[in-house]
């Protein structure tokens, strides 16, 4: 018996006294909460995929029958990008994302500049709560206003940078184009960076050289708060050990072995909101797993499940296409690309049908995707095929 699993079946059998689209989730798959205490039975469940959650979410609003606490007991409501609705209980906003400040030395003393956003989603406030649990002192700046954040890691002293890389990147050359050089000049020593597709651990080396920090990443999902964490000196991330997690057969859910690709699986024990064999869509590999089953250390992301995609740290997918194009009314069709150019990701709206205004158009999509269009192309012909491209060669 694992005490983990023990702890999985009492969680699990409160929480379907309150949410009932898990009780009928469990009753599908022919399963009781007590079940779930016995190993190998928590695979029998079908993995639950964010699309999916996004569609029980539209059908029955807000939270599908899955949040399993009174409301009271919610610190916060996030809606994000999906639309998809997150909660958060109180005394748990950190979200577990003090377990990676911890990990990579912040603490008392240290002044953090957070560039995450803190509308609607979660990174703003749960890195906000993570870096404060540890001590920190936190300036909460959000993206944007690039001039403003060079002034206020000069004027602040600014020890530690919270955010996405490129916005990392593009405030550090802002700084260096108005002090002369970062390195050996500015006060910030720590990074706390999102990751990014291709050879991300590449690229933090560069910026380590380049601007003196050290850089810290973690993994990490608006439905499971942290799931795995670096630590000095141990290949990929290190799982939170209230996460179950397996690294999974996208196509049939079976768990894989070590050094195998698959579909990251979560099961949280976190009280409030079970997401129980939750599929991120992410795809990774087992490094070691445990004696309990479930995966000790995982590797770095190594690419995507289905037709996700992430950029500027939010995720697009297909059915924002057809969203954005029943906004804009009978007959348009959307086809959106993904592409970069110098280092920086960019969002081209291909659409057909009865013209809109651009910025209604930019308007709208901002308001389902909260994403920005760089560019708008109306084409004479059907948008045929494909809703999301992307054609990013990292």
């Amino acid at each position: 018996m694992s005490g983990r699993l023990d702890t999985l079946a009492a969680r699990v059998a409160e929480a379907v006294l309150h949410a009932p689209a898990l009780a009928a989730r469990l009753e599908a798959a022919g399963l009781t909460a007590s079940d779930l205490a016995t190993p190998g039975a928590l695979d029998r469940l079908p993995v639950l995929t964010k699309p999916r959650l996004m569609e029980l979410q539209a059908a029955d609003p807000p939270f599908a029958g899955y949040l399993s606490v009174p409301v009271e007991e919610v610190a916060h409501l996030y809606a994000s990008p999906g639309p998809i609705f997150e909660p958060v209980l109180k005394g748990h906003e950190a979200h577990g994302f003090d377990r990676m400040f911890r990990a990579g030395g912040l603490g008392p003393g240290d002044v953090a500049l957070n560039t995450w956003s803190y509308h609607l989603v979660p990174a703003g406030l749960v890195f906000d709560a993570g870096a404060r649990a540890v001590g920190a002192s936190v300036i909460p700046s959000g993206p944007g206003q690039t001039d403003l954040q060079v002034q206020l890691i000069e004027t602040m002293g600014v020890t530690a940078f919270l955010g996405s890389t490129a916005y990392f990147e593009k405030v550090a050359g802002r700084y260096a184009e108005t002090y002369g050089m970062t390195r050996g000049r500015w006060p910030v020593r720590r990074a706390f960076l999102g990751g990014e597709p291709g050879d991300w651990m590449g690229k933090r080396r560069r910026i380590e050289e380049a601007h003196g920090v050290s850089t810290h990443g973690a993994y990490g999902t608006a439905d499971l708060g942290l799931v795995g964490f670096e630590e000095t000196g141990v290949q990929g991330y290190l799982c939170h050990e209230e996460r179950l997690v397996q690294i999974c057969d996208p196509e049939t859910g079976v768990p894989l072995p070590e050094g195998r690709p698959g579909q990251v699986v979560v099961t949280t024990l976190a009280r409030g909101w079970p997401m129980i064999r939750f599929g991120t869509g992410d795809l990774a590999r087992a490094l070691e797993i445990g004696p309990d089953g479930f995966v000790a250390r995982m590797s770095g992301i190594e690419g995507r499940v289905g037709d996700g995609v992430k950029l500027r740290e939010i995720f697009l997918y297909a059915a924002h296409a057809d969203a954005l194009a029943e906004a804009l009314g009978p007959g348009v069709q959307v086809r959106i690309r993904v592409g970069r150019k110098a280092g920086a990701d960019l969002v081209t709206l291909e659409m057909s049908g009865p013209p809109c205004p651009d910025e209604e158009t930019r308007e709208a999509f901002r308001r389902i995707t909260r994403l920005r269009a760089d560019e708008i192309r109306w084409t004479d012909t059907p948008v045929e095929g494909r809703k999301l491209e992307d054609s990013r060669d990292f």
